[in-house]
């Protein structure tokens, strides 16, 4: 790949006052801008992801851009959506604008409005990124699903709850330093491990702390070529970005291996000749801390059931082998859909560029980003360095 990141902009995640998607785009578009140094005239082209799946009445959001951005009149903008991984698509869409020399800058902006929707709703909206025709009646939506997985998973490899709720501390532990996190509280793992009134089953043997938050929020990136991200103030190089699909039906596929996931990561890895090892960290796609323990698998980074052992043994702590999250991850940062993907190659991009803050890891010279939309069924995996 070429392309590199040059600007970008991200909101608090959380319970937001902002009323609707149009107010979240006017948050993060000009601002992104002002970020690279450039004019908003000089973007060529915008690429929105927003899942929306009936959390807005108001459709059409490419267009809606321009109320914040009326210099793009004219100009080419493009609404993505792929479940989840929403915010990676608009990525590639504006990662293939610039490969085919159609523009110089190119503007990404993921966004999702969700906690004004009623919970019943929220929990159907999101069941339609999973096969309704066999998994439509899974009791607590999209949470029953990857409690079906979590099961699964547990009746090949044993009872994992114990790494789950490592997971899960290890996560809200990072959160505390990220200023964007919706919950920025260490829940420590004896809370995270135990049922209780305010840590229930949601969907056994997944609890409230296994599921990352409903969530408003935003986020946007500026890209351009490499010789024009040369000239400015910083850069993040995408070495690889790949993209796999896989089956959606859970029952048509080896659930517990996520084989889309391992796809992706082994054809990133193959791209640029690197080892995971080589990696100072990840951003992982942690909607449900079953999801992070089968991920450690399909990146490489402990056999085939054995993902428990990355968590136990502290090889994914910011002190580790290899940091996984150290943002926080959805589970403590929140998971606006649309913001999802593009807030995790922002915070990726702080890290590499020494920016990160509070977050700031020691060591961070390249970093891996794993987006998955549905049940492993849409995997975006990007290899990212500072561009030297």
């Amino acid at each position: 790949m070429t392309a590199c990141i040059v600007g970008w902009a991200h909101t608090p995640f959380g319970k937001l006052d902002d009323p609707d998607i149009e107010s979240l785009f006017g948050r993060v578009a000009r601002a992104a801008i002002e970020d690279a140094g450039i004019g908003a005239a000089e973007v060529d082209g915008a690429f929105v992801g927003v899942f929306n799946g009936g959390f807005s009445k108001q459709d059409f959001f490419a267009s809606l851009l321009l109320q914040s951005l009326p210099e793009l009149r004219f100009k080419p903008t493009t609404r993505y959506e792929n479940a989840c991984a929403t915010g990676s698509a608009a990525i590639h869409g504006a990662l293939d604008f610039l490969a085919a020399k159609r523009g110089r800058f190119a503007l990404v902006v993921g966004a999702e409005k969700m906690t004004a929707t009623p919970g019943a709703q929220i929990g159907d909206i999101l069941l339609g990124a999973s096969y309704r025709r066999d998994e439509g009646e899974i009791p607590a939506g999209f949470a029953g699903v990857f409690g079906r997985i979590a099961e699964s998973y547990f009746q090949r490899h044993g009872d994992q709850s114990d790494a789950l709720a490592v997971i899960a501390a290890k996560n809200h532990r990072n959160g505390v330093s990220n200023p964007y996190a919706q919950m920025r509280k260490d829940l420590g793992f004896a809370f995270c491990r135990a049922e209780s009134e305010r840590n229930p089953f949601v969907a056994p043997p997944l609890k409230r702390t296994d599921c990352s938050l409903v969530s408003d929020g935003a986020a946007a990136l500026i890209l351009t070529d490499e010789e024009t991200a040369r000239g400015m103030a910083k850069a993040v190089h995408f070495r690889a970005a790949v993209q796999t699909t896989d089956l959606m039906p859970i029952a048509a596929r080896d659930i517990v291996r996520f084989e889309g996931a391992r796809a992706a990561w082994g054809q990133a890895l193959a791209e640029t000749g690197l080892a995971l090892s080589d990696l100072s960290f990840v951003e992982t796609h942690d909607c449900f801390t079953i999801a992070e323990l089968i991920e450690y698998e399909a990146m490489g980074l402990a056999p085939e059931g054995q993902g428990a052992r990355a968590a136990l043994e502290g090889w994914t702590a910011k002190d580790g082998r290899l940091p996984v999250n150290p943002s926080g991850g959805l589970k403590s940062k929140g998971h606006p859909i649309g913001a999802t993907g593009v807030s995790m190659h922002v915070l990726a991009a702080m890290q590499l560029t020494g920016t990160a803050g509070e977050m700031q890891l020691p060591k961070a010279d390249r970093a891996g980003v794993f987006n998955m939309g549905g049940a492993a069924v849409a995997n975006y995996c990007s290899i990212l360095e500072r561009l030297g």
